[in-house]
């Protein structure tokens, strides 16, 4: 068989070969794993809640008694029911009872495994794409239109619209595991019940953490030489009780980033083209980003970074100033960038 790829499990799975008995789902993405498991198993067979019909079982069970799994696809369903066999996920090497059960005949019983992130060299994954009844089919994070298509999916099926720049905004606040974007959609939706149309409002006050917010806020106006903003975010983040080590720290973390960004711009390359790359920025910093860029070249980034490690190295020395340390720090930067 032909390795699945990523981009093609869903048509796969919409127009699965009827010689397929076995189907392992792998990946880093444990709730898309989750996902497109029970999709699949609860779809074999006429009811799913019937535990003669669908069969759970641990991956433990199996590694511990490898004979089981093939006593189990065996067995007749009463009356003549089709069954599935839903298999979790175990770090133990299951492939041994994987590759009894294949060379086998699997008839009215499907079987579906949660394999974890398998490595390419996983005996299990190697089995299932070497197999002609099994499909070896890989998860991973959403981006991009996938997760637009989650996105626009579940709010449309729980009759919401959403406003564009709320679902720009919800979209770069989601990704990395399918089971964490439903949880963060079905908080959306319980907030805005109600109504019908999602907007910005409700995405910020769903999914935004505002102590990050207000920090990047901070760092946002010391690197663009915005006196007011960076005294009046201080402030606001010294009330919240904010350590100003993790303030710091945070500066110093988007200084390495501008740094690396601006080596870039002064090999050639165009700022805008630069952007581009940063695609873990929130959509809301980057045209202050881009001004950074505009305003800040590699030497004097180094500078400042050389000024950020010597205050952390200070706030650690002298806690009981690290206030006034990283207050001293950020006001040096912002007049830096005023230069």
């Amino acid at each position: 068989m032909v390795a699945v790829k990523a981009g093609d499990v869903d048509g796969a799975l919409r127009r699965p070969d009827p010689r397929i008995g076995l189907f392992l789902f792998y990946g880093p993405d444990m709730g898309l794993i989750n996902e497109r498991a029970r999709l699949v198993a609860e779809r074999s067979v006429d009811d799913p809640a019937d535990p003669f019909q669908l069969i759970r079982i641990d991956g433990d069970d199996i590694a511990a008694d490898p004979a089981r799994l093939a006593d189990e696809a065996g067995t007749m369903g009463l009356f003549g029911a089709k069954r599935a066999i839903w298999v979790k996920s175990t770090s133990r090497n299951i492939a041994p009872a994987v590759d009894a059960v294949l060379k086998g005949e699997l008839q009215d019983t499907v079987i579906v495994i949660e394999g974890g992130d398998l490595q390419k060299s996983s005996p299990l994954r190697t089995l299932c794409e070497r197999s002609q009844k099994a499909l070896a089919l890989p998860c991973y994070a959403d981006s991009g239109r996938d997760l637009g298509n989650v996105v626009d999916e579940t709010l449309k099926d729980n009759g919401f619209s959403i406003q564009r720049e709320a679902r720009t905004a919800l979209i770069a606040s989601l990704g990395g595991d399918r089971l964490a974007t439903r949880g963060e959609l079905s908080k959306l939706m319980l907030y805005a019940h109600g109504q019908r149309e999602i907007t910005l409002a409700d995405v910020d006050a769903i999914m935004s953490d505002v102590s990050s917010l207000a920090m990047d806020a901070v760092v946002d106006a010391a690197f663009a030489g915005e006196g007011t903003g960076l005294e009046t975010g201080s402030r606001r983040l010294a009330a919240e009780g904010v350590n100003a080590s993790v303030l710091l720290g945070a500066a110093l973390r988007h200084a390495l980033m501008l740094l690396n960004a601006r080596l870039s711009v002064e090999e050639g390359r165009p700022i805008p083209t630069v952007m581009e790359t940063m695609r873990s920025l929130h959509f809301r910093r980057k045209p202050l980003v881009e001004r950074h860029l505009q305003r800040w070249t590699g030497d004097s980034l180094r500078s400042a970074i050389s000024l950020l490690q010597t205050s952390l190295l200070q706030t650690r020395r002298m806690a009981d100033l690290d206030d006034t340390i990283a207050a001293k720090t950020l006001l040096d930067i912002a007049r830096a960038a005023r230069r």
